[in-house]
Order: structure tokens, then C-alpha cells, then sequence
């Protein structure tokens, strides 16, 4: 019986990007800090299946990290 809860969404959180050469980053150890190019008050990017579906913000409450939804990106059919 198929049904939609057995589909698998990826499900992934852009925080903004950067480039660096490889070489680079083959030298960074663990607790390397990347510069991205975002600021803090700029949307996340919240993507599923590589396809970019949301902006949000994020919300620290305690130990919690969460991103509350403010914006639907409008969706392309393929």
C-alpha cells in the first residue's frame, strides 16, 4: 500500500555561501570557522530535494535551533 507518508523529502537549511579554493578547504581542522556572505538578519533559505521552497529566520530558544517560516517561495512545475 503506497501512500504520501512513505515518500522521503531532504530536507537542508541555507545559511548563505562563500568560495574558497580547494585546497583550502582540504587544510581546514575541526572547529574551522567559514565566512559566509550573509549577515544575520538575512533570510535562510530552507530547501527540499535541492529545490529552494522557503525563507525563514532563525529561532535560538535555549539549546534549540529552529527556523520559523516567514515567506513560501512560489513553486515551478516541471
Amino acid at each position: 500500500m503506497s501512500s504520501v507518508q512513505d515518500v522521503t523529502v531532504n530536507l537542508a537549511v541555507e545559511l548563505g555561501s562563500t568560495e574558497m579554493p580547494i585546497h583550502q578547504l582540504l587544510r581546514m581542522g575541526r572547529g574551522a570557522v567559514i565566512a559566509l556572505d550573509a549577515g544575520e538578519s538575512d533570510p535562510i533559505i530552507l530547501l527540499a530535494n535541492d529545490t529552494p521552497i522557503a525563507e525563514g529566520q532563525v529561532v535560538v530558544e535555549g539549546e534549540r535551533i529552529s527556523l520559523a517560516i516567514t515567506r513560501m517561495l512560489p513553486t515551478l512545475r516541471r
